[in-house]
C-alpha cells in the first residue's frame, strides 16, 4: 500500500495519551503498531501528554484514527518540530522514542483450549487487549516451543499457566471437577507424545526453552501464575516438588534445600509450599498483604526516559497510581526479589512488587502480578472483561507498554 499516495508528508498526526485528552487509550496501540506495521515513520513521545504517539499524516491513517475511535490531532511539521525541541531539551524528563518495526506476538496457550473450545475456565487479560486493540498474535503451546519455533517471534506472553506441572494447585477446589480432570487428562497425554514421564518434566523443558529464546534476544512478559511458577520450575529443575495427586508418586522432602536460585529469573531465597492441599506454590506470593480492596493501589516509579528509556516506555500512562488487582499470583514480596531485578511498580505499605523487569542475555522479561487489571478478584467461570466498557484503563495500558516497546529503535533499547 503507497501511503505517499494519500497526501504529502505536509504534517503529523500526534495521539495524546494524557488523562483529558484520549477517549481511547487501548485502541491507540493498535492504531500506532498498525502504522509501524505498514512502515510509517511514528514516535513515542515519552513522558509527553501521558506517552503520546506521533507518525507522518496521511487521509489513510487519518481515516484509521476516526473508525478506531480514538482521539488525535493533526499538526504541521512545525509544531513538531517545536515539540521534538522541547523534548530534546536536557531538563526535561521526556525522550521521542522512534518506533520502527512491529514485534511478532507469541501467547503461549493450551492448543486444546482455543477459543470456542475452552477447557480451562478462565480468559487471558493479554488476549483480551490484544483482540480489543486489534493487534494481531498467534498461539503456541508446548510442541511449538519444543521444535524451536518461538524463534519466529519477536514477543512472548505467558499468562494463566503452571510450569511446575501442578496443574495450579487447584487440586483441593477444584480435583473433581469435570474441567480439571480433563485438563490434567490433556496435559499427561501431551507430555507422554513428546516423550516425558511426567507433565512437570515436560513443563521444565518448555521453561528452559523459554529462557533460551530470552537469551536470544527475545522479549517474554508473564502474569498471573506464569510468573512465580516460572521461576520456581527452573529452580527445582531436576528435583521432584509435586505431590502423588499430580503425578502419581511423592516429592522429594529435601527439595527446599536443594534449590538452585542462581537458574532463576527474578527470584531469590524462597520457600517451597509442597501441601498439595494449600492453593499456594511458595512464599513469593504476598498473602498477608493487609490491603482491602477499596485500598489496593499501586505506584509506577518515575524512571529518566533519556537516560532509561526501556523502564520508561514500560510504565508510560496517563497515572503513576494503579488500581490493584488480584489473581493466582498477586504480587511478590520484596525480600524475594533479586538486587539485579528492575521494580517498575510497587505497593509500599503492604512491603511488595507488583511489576518487575529485567534482562537475560540478549532479550527481557516482565512479571505483572495479577490476572485481570479490570476484575479484582476474577474466580474461575467467571466471564470475561468487556473492554468496550475499560478503554482508558491504566492497568490494561501497562501491558500494551510491554508489546509496543520491543518496536523501539534498537540503539534505545540498550541496557
Amino acid at each position: 500500500m503507497d501511503f505517499g499516495m494519500s497526501m504529502a508528508w505536509a504534517s503529523y498526526i500526534l495521539v495524546p495519551m494524557d488523562h483529558k485528552s484520549q477517549k481511547n487509550h487501548l485502541k491507540a496501540y493498535g492504531v500506532t503498531y498498525w502504522v509501524i506495521n505498514q512502515g510509517v515513520e511514528a514516535y513515542w513521545l515519552l513522558n509527553y501528554r501521558g506517552g503520546s504517539f506521533a507518525f507522518n499524516h496521511t487521509s489513510l491513517i487519518e481515516k484509521e484514527c476516526k473508525i478506531r475511535g480514538i482521539s488525535y490531532e493533526v499538526i504541521p511539521d512545525g509544531e513538531f518540530i517545536r515539540i521534538r525541541t522541547l523534548i530534546a531539551d536536557p531538563e526535561t524528563n521526556q525522550e521521542a522514542i522512534k518506533l520502527e518495526k512491529a514485534p511478532k506476538i507469541a501467547v503461549y496457550t493450551p492448543d486444546y483450549n482455543e477459543k470456542g473450545n475452552r477447557i480451562q475456565p478462565w480468559d487471558d487479560a493479554v488476549t483480551l487487549v490484544l483482540t480489543y486493540a486489534e493487534i494481531p498474535y498467534e498461539t503456541v503451546y508446548d510442541r511449538a516451543v519444543l521444535e524451536g519455533k518461538l524463534a519466529q517471534y519477536d514477543w512472548l506472553h505467558l499468562h494463566h499457566e503452571d510450569f511446575t506441572g501442578q496443574y495450579g494447585k487447584f487440586y483441593a477446589s477444584n480435583g473433581g471437577q469435570p474441567w480439571y480432570k480433563l485438563n490434567q487428562q490433556k496435559s499427561e497425554e501431551q507430555a507422554a507424545s513428546l516423550g516425558f514421564a511426567k507433565v512437570s518434566e515436560l513443563k521444565l523443558e518448555v521453561a528452559k526453552k523459554i529462557r533460551e529464546y530470552v537469551e536470544g534476544g527475545g522479549f517474554m512478559f508473564a502474569m498471573c501464575s506464569a510468573t512465580d511458577t516460572y521461576d520456581i520450575a527452573l529452580a527445582a529443575a531436576g528435583l521432584d516438588i509435586c505431590d502423588k495427586v499430580y503425578d502419581g508418586d511423592g516429592y522429594d522432602i529435601d527439595a527446599q534445600s536443594k534449590l538452585d536460585y542462581s537458574q532463576t529469573f527474578a527470584f531469590k531465597d524462597f520457600e517451597l509450599i509442597l501441601n498439595p492441599m494449600v492453593y499456594e506454590h511458595s512464599n513469593i506470593d504476598n498473602k498477608e498483604r493487609g490491603v482491602g480492596p477499596e485500598d489496593d493501589y499501586f505506584n509506577l516509579f518515575d524512571f529518566s526516559a533519556k537516560w532509561d528509556p526501556i523502564p520508561s516506555m514500560l510504565c508510560q500512562n496517563h497515572t503513576l497510581t494503579i488500581k490493584g488487582f488480584m489473581g493466582q499470583s498477586t504480587s511478590f514480596r520484596k525480600e524475594f526479589i533479586k538486587s539485579n531485578v528492575l521494580t517498575l511498580g510497587e505497593t509500599k505499605v503492604a512491603g511488595e512488587a507488583r511489576y518487575l523487569h529485567g534482562t537475560y542475555g540478549y532479550g527481557t522479561w516482565t512479571f505483572y502480578g495479577g490476572h485481570d487489571p479490570e476484575d479484582y478478584r476474577h474466580y474461575v467461570h467467571d466471564p470475561e472483561t468487556d473492554l468496550s466498557l475499560h478503554p482508558n484503563s491504566p492497568g490494561y495500558r501497562l501491558i500494551l507498554n510491554n508489546i509496543l516497546f520491543p518496536a523501539a529503535e534498537k540503539k534505545k533499547r540498550k541496557t
